[in-house]
């Protein structure tokens, strides 16, 4: 099962062009979902002002070098390591929902462009990749959810309480899951359980991709460009009553209460 591609499976009773028409239909509205969001927030025009306030505020100037440095830096606090989490858990498990999600969408994208029938068999590794980042976002998502969430951890409410701003992790977490089912199935033969888990996928696919002007998917492109602000108005003085280097560990962030959702 790990090293059978899925959607060359499908292709059986799916046509490969309606696959991936279905997933560029999905990269559409990730995109189209983000300028809504940010027409309707105001986040680009946000950014900016704030970025050109914080220049004209700063006691120095950064060069270009420094900024490439601050940007490399930031790549790899805020972005590869999820260096911005206070706790060793939430860092957990984000970087494992983090690259288990990229794991499992850039190998559906290939397997469903570059192989899409069996005539053309994809590498066993990206099938592995595929159920191995599922199975990363199963573990971070759901350790998250029941056990490190504030609400649920500090709060003592419900696990089971939803509320918008849980759209994003809940649609992932069944999205993935679905899709897992859905491969099991398929694998072993049911067709009629394989088109009803199909289906459900499909419908938790389509919500993840498609609610992103009302959940929080469009904050994995606004918290790199966030975190870089920071750290250039750390760096240009005009940042007041923080620590000087983001790079210190026992004082960054150490002030801050624990987010809600990631």
């Amino acid at each position: 099962m790990l090293t059978t591609n899925p959607f060359a499976e499908l292709s059986a009773f799916i046509p490969p062009a309606a696959m991936q028409t279905y997933v560029v239909v999905m990269i559409l509205l990730v995109a189209g979902g983000t300028l809504v969001d940010m027409i309707h927030k105001k986040s680009a025009k946000y950014f900016f002002g704030h970025w050109r306030n914080a220049r004209n505020k700063g006691t120095r100037q950064i060069g270009g070098g420094e900024m490439v440095s601050l940007a490399i830096r930031t790549a790899a606090m805020e972005g590869l390591t999820s260096g911005e989490f206070c706790t060793a858990q939430r860092r957990i498990a984000h970087l494992l929902t983090m690259y288990g999600f990229l794991a499992y969408l850039v190998t559906t994208l290939i397997m469903v462009f570059g192989y899409p029938t069996p005539a053309s068999p994809a590498p066993a590794i990206l099938p592995a990749l595929w159920h191995l980042g599922a199975l990363m976002v199963c573990l971070g998502g759901y350790w998250f959810w029941f056990f490190i969430r504030v609400d649920v951890a500090a709060e003592g409410n419900s696990p089971f309480r939803l509320v918008r701003a849980d759209l994003f992790i809940v649609s992932l977490l069944a999205s993935v899951t679905l899709g897992l089912i859905w491969a099991y199935v398929q694998f072993v033969g049911s067709t009629t359980w394989a088109s009803m888990f199909l289906a459900l996928y499909l419908i938790a696919t389509t919500v993840l991709f498609g609610s992103v002007p009302w959940s929080k998917f469009s904050h994995m492109f606004y918290k790199p460009a966030a975190a870089l602000q920071k750290r250039m108005e750390q760096a240009n003085g005009s940042r007041r009553g923080l620590p000087a280097s983001a790079d210190n560990p026992a004082t960054f962030g150490s002030a801050r209460r624990l987010p809600r959702n990631y």
